[in-house]
């Protein structure tokens, strides 16, 4: 029997953001309009957004998405950022939200992994596939870095 792939379900990109302006990064209200922000570049809709600042300097939120979320934990102390950004459906446009959420938190370089689930050959058996990436965003670094 001949399988026959059918589109993923979602795609999950786990980002390493090195380098940000712990101005930014350690700030709610900005951390917050920035994913907030993010959300609506990729198309999603908003259904909730809840950020807390933690002791001594992070930020952690999460802005949940009818196509599922977008997440992240700072350390301004050591100019860190870790996102989450997942989304299902092919409307939405997550990679676009990753390019303007570490560009907003000014991050110098970003380790990229996209995950590409529930990835089906017509037989509901459902598996991911992933690719992973650095970027060089600032100080003259060098361009794209493909693993």
């Amino acid at each position: 029997m001949v399988k026959t792939a059918h589109s993923p379900i979602g795609h999950h990109y786990i980002v390493e953001a090195s380098g940000c302006d712990p101005k930014v990064i350690g700030s709610v209200e900005k951390v917050q309009q920035i994913l907030a922000k993010a959300a609506e570049i990729a198309g999603a809709h908003v259904w909730a957004i809840s950020f807390s600042k933690f002791p001594p300097h992070g930020v952690s939120g999460v802005v949940v998405i009818s196509e599922s979320h977008i997440s992240t934990h700072t350390w301004p102390e050591m100019g860190y950022a870790a996102l989450d950004i997942y989304t299902c459906g092919a409307r939405v446009k997550p990679d676009k939200a990753v390019v303007y959420a570490v560009e907003a938190f000014k991050a110098e370089t970003s380790h990229i992994t996209e995950i590409t689930r529930g990835i089906d050959e017509g037989d509901q058996v459902y598996y991911h596939s992933f690719i992973t990436w650095e970027e060089h965003l600032r100080r003259g670094a060098a361009g794209k870095d493909k693993d």
